[in-house]
């Protein structure tokens, strides 16, 4: 690397990356704070504490016949005005505010779930390639895949108690059980961890990790999908490069940002649909354990280990109750992803490095 590139990476990492990280951590938060209603709709809908409402919004607005060709479009367009009514059904019933709950952890652990998560991407595949592919090779899906995996184990442990703390805000409400004079359990989010904490333990904060770790399969999934379509865009790329007669236009530019804006937002719309089970399963690991009374009439949990809750969950409830809250939730994340790893992105090719 020459003189003049080793200033223009100095000079990106001193001026530059510093705001435009800036950028990214407000652009998370903002994100989360505008998707915080389809985030909280989606963990009441995997959760089972919710399962009698919306029987019952099922049993008033039946879906109707449709002929088989347009079955799979009705159901989805079905499922989309359902996300609606429900949208509105928490805001006509408990109040605006009830749309943000749980709004303050995952604030909090948006940025350090990112920060993470591409730190020990990044750096694994770095040092993965330098122990195991010194020729540089550019397809080396084990280094992806095993980077990857380290990068979903590091951050949901890390982060564990955030989630643990927004879930149970967001499960919160007085007609959360079959108690009507039943008020909300948690002032706020350090009110929740103290109860947690004093009723449960401190082991209680991890609850649903294992649930996470499975999950880690959705992340890998979604990093090598995105690593073997940002491949052929750049061999696109190259054949473009080749062509001497070629001059780079604006449109050129925007195939290739756009290209990796739809490579994101697919690989994680493919991973996200195909690993979903394991989000309800968590969900239901970290409700507060308000089902069965114990010795005492003390409080005991209903799902008590990731087999258990999986058995439990299909035994009850079917396969339908494993996808419970996915149309809201690829609602939220798709577009998400897309924008998170286009920032990514841009800021490691203005510092002149590549992923």
């Amino acid at each position: 690397m020459g003189t003049f590139a080793w200033w223009r990476v100095y000079c990106a990492l001193i001026f530059y990356l510093p705001f435009l990280i800036y950028l990214d951590r407000i652009g998370g938060m903002t994100a989360a704070a505008l998707t915080s209603p389809l985030d909280v709709l989606k963990t009441r809908l995997q959760s089972d504490f919710y399962q009698t409402q919306l029987r019952t919004l099922h049993a008033s607005h039946p879906p109707k016949h449709a002929p088989a060709i347009l079955a799979i479009p009705r159901a989805g367009w079905y499922h989309f005005t359902e996300t609606l009514q429900i949208l509105a059904s928490i805001r006509s019933n408990e109040g605006f505010r009830a749309l943000f709950r749980g709004l303050g952890p995952n604030l909090i652990g948006v940025v350090p779930a990112r920060s993470i998560n591409f730190f020990c991407y990044g750096n694994g595949k770095r040092i993965l390639n330098e122990k195991f592919n010194p020729e540089g090779k550019d397809n080396v899906w084990p280094i992806h895949l095993a980077a990857a995996a380290t990068a979903g184990i590091a951050t949901g442990t890390a982060t564990n108690p955030i989630w643990l703390v927004k879930t149970r805000l967001q499960l919160d409400k007085s007609h959360a059980s079959n108690d009507p004079m039943r008020g909300r359990q948690y002032r706020n989010s350090w009110d929740c961890i103290k109860q947690t904490v004093r009723g449960e333990g401190v082991r209680a904060l991890w609850k649903g990790l294992s649930a996470s770790y499975l999950g880690v399969t959705e992340s890998t999934l979604q990093w090598m999908l995105y690593e073997q379509m940002k491949l052929l865009l750049a061999k696109r790329e190259a054949r473009r490069l080749a062509d001497k007669t070629h001059k780079n236009s604006f449109m050129d530019t925007l195939e290739e940002w756009g290209g990796k804006f739809t490579a994101a937002s697919g690989a994680k719309l493919f991973a996200a649909a195909i690993t979903y089970p394991h989000e309800v399963v968590r969900t239901r690991l970290r409700q507060a354990p308000t089902v069965a009374n114990g010795p005492g009439g003390k409080p005991q949990m209903k799902y008590t280990s990731l087999v258990q809750c999986f058995k439990l969950v299909w035994k009850e409830e079917g396969m339908a109750g494993l996808y419970g809250g996915m149309t809201p939730h690829l609602l939220r994340v798709v577009p998400s992803a897309g924008i998170m790893f286009l920032t990514y992105e841009g800021v490691l090719s203005l510092a002149g490095t590549k992923l």
